[in-house]
């Protein structure tokens, strides 16, 4: 099995279908959305495909080393992940296949007035390191 990466984006991915801001969805609506991503982890769990999944809070923060005795610098001129990285779900699943058609059903959460969203998710493999072979 490999593991992937589902990451849902606030900007940096094209547009979604039904693009409003979630700031514009009613009550109800945020519930009805928040419900699918529920299910849809709960589905992924007992197909043992779910290995993580979080929302990620708006708050944040780039931090570097700035030299010995230094305090560290926070912020810059770019895009910070806090604008840009709205969640994501860890899967493990048996191909790159099964980690888009997951993807494409997760696109499908419901948004505004209900609609789907048709949001873009980016699909990324982990890094795995390759087995020593030699015996």
């Amino acid at each position: 099995m490999a593991k992937y990466l589902l990451l849902k984006h606030y900007r940096g991915a094209p547009a979604p279908v039904n693009d409003v801001p979630m700031d514009q969805w009613t009550p109800d609506e945020i519930s009805a959305h928040m419900q699918f991503m529920a299910d849809f982890a709960d589905k992924l769990e007992k197909n043992g495909e779910f290995v993580d999944g979080q929302a990620l809070a708006p708050e944040g923060t780039f931090v570097r080393y700035d030299g010995e005795g230094r305090p560290p610098v926070t912020d810059g001129p770019f895009a910070e992940t806090k604008d840009l990285i709205a969640g994501w779900y860890i899967i493990d699943v048996d191909s790159y296949e099964r980690a888009v058609e997951l993807a494409g059903e997760l696109s499908a959460a419901p948004g505004k007035d209900g609609k789907p969203l048709h949001e873009w998710l980016e699909v990324r493999p982990f890094l795995s390191v390759p087995s020593n072979t030699a015996e």
